[in-house]
């Protein structure tokens, strides 16, 4: 950090969508952040983007993580990246935000997490669902037996597809590490197991469309943990409705909750009732989605100064796994034991 005010000195790399939208506008706007530099393999954008925020530094992915006045790198590169940019991050002695997945395997992700801890530098993946405050509520309400044994969760997560003269690096295996599944799917998947607390899982069986060697659209899955709680997940980038989708539920014995909004129910005398908490709204008319990263990124920089213990991100290997398996049993058409 630098010496005026502690500022944590901040290398954003990769400068595609996310970080126009969010890290680099959420980063340059704080006053306990120096957004030192940016990284694109594109040049041009790099600039333009530094230009437009004034930020001092355009730099090479390489040189970023090398250089000794950045404190913290955001890697918001395509999903191969991760991993091998999240490594050289923390080796070289920087904090590190990564966007999801970690890892486009759950080996990569215990990878990153074993580097991490044997370099003591912080590492916190994007999930920005997680600070939501219906999402905490939920969660609260879940932790505290408010709604009984929980026996199913549900989420979904679809998206209207958009207009686009050549593919992205998102419709391509190798870049992507998979299609719907990985680009929607890892973050529904994280809200689901993160509201229980990330049970043991024990089979997953998968329905992909299209099948061969395109990255699917679409996917549903189905899964069992060790308890016998029922998880249901449904994906696809190629929703054809007025606008995107995106849901949780939560049923158990006395109770249930879901989101968007979020809505609560007991069973009191032998009645549903409706429990739910006033939620706050975001200041300043703020979309719901920028203002949880508002939140995820203050809540990373309160660790990175030593002001929040960081949460373990061991949960994300057992993701990655069920993701792996949830890809075998699409393949073979047959469930996958965990």
């Amino acid at each position: 950090m630098t010496e005026e005010e502690g500022k944590v000195r901040i290398g954003i790399i990769g400068t595609g969508a996310i970080s126009q939208v969010v890290h680099v506008p959420i980063f340059a706007e704080r006053e306990d952040v120096d957004l030192l530099a940016v990284a694109d393999a594109d040049k041009h954008k790099a600039a333009a983007l530094s230009r437009r925020f004034d930020v001092p530094l355009v730099l090479d992915a390489d040189a970023l993580i090398a250089h000794d006045d950045i404190d913290a790198a955001v890697i918001c590169t395509p999903n191969d990246l991760h991993e091998e940019m999240a490594v050289a991050a923390l080796e070289a002695g920087k904090d590190v935000f990564v966007e999801r997945p970690l890892a486009t395997t759950s080996a990569g992700a215990a990878r990153v997490i074993e580097v991490a801890e044997r370099t003591g530098q912080v590492l916190v993946v994007g999930m920005p669902h997680r600070f939501r405050p219906g999402v905490v509520a939920l969660r609260s309400f879940i932790a505290g037996g408010e709604l009984g044994d929980v026996y199913a969760v549900r989420g979904s997560w679809m998206t209207r597809p958009i207009p686009s003269s050549r593919p992205s690096w998102r419709q391509q295996k190798e870049t992507a590490g998979g299609g719907a599944l990985i680009d929607l799917g890892v973050a529904a998947l994280d809200l689901c197991l993160w509201l229980v607390d990330f049970p043991t899982m024990k089979r997953v069986s998968c329905v992909m469309s299209p099948t061969g060697e395109a990255v699917e659209d679409a996917a549903t899955l189905m899964a069992e943990t060790a308890d016998g709680v029922a998880l249901t997940l449904e994906v696809s980038n190629k929703l054809f409705a007025a606008e995107d989708r995106y849901f949780a539920r939560v049923m158990g014995t006395e109770g249930s909750g879901s989101l968007p909004p979020l809505e609560l129910y007991k069973q009191l005398g032998g009645r549903p009732l409706e429990v739910t908490p006033r939620q706050p709204k975001p200041s300043g008319g703020e979309n719901p989605y920028t203002n949880a990263y508002r939140r995820q990124l203050d809540d990373f920089v309160q660790i990175v100064t030593g002001r929040r213990e960081p949460e373990p991100q061991h949960p994300q290997v057992a993701l990655m796994a069920l993701v792996e398996a949830a890809y075998e049993a699409a393949a073979s058409g047959r469930e996958v034991e965990l």
